[in-house]
């Protein structure tokens, strides 16, 4: 069975609160008010860290001057994303 290389996990950590963040969303707040629970945050995470994104998620994140609508096409958590904004 072959096994995903996951990213560094403080990296993808960060990049998924940061676009969180472009999009209006806190993370802490829909796990408070359970639009989004722990478990669901921490599979983003990971999902991220088996992404090979990252250098268009930086590049996306660098570009934002607006609010954007919604989260970026190429992202592996955009349903996530768009279901909690």
């Amino acid at each position: 069975m072959k096994h995903a290389v996951l990213g560094d996990v403080e990296k993808h950590f960060w990049l998924t609160r940061s676009v969180a963040r472009c999009l209006k969303i806190s993370l802490t707040e829909a796990m408070s008010d359970g639009r989004l629970s722990p478990d669901e945050y921490a599979e983003m995470v990971t999902r991220c860290r088996a992404s090979d994104c990252h250098e268009k998620c930086t590049i996306w994140l660098a570009a934002q001057q607006s609010d954007p609508r919604s989260a970026p096409g190429f992202c592996v958590n955009s349903q996530v994303f768009n279901r909690l904004k």
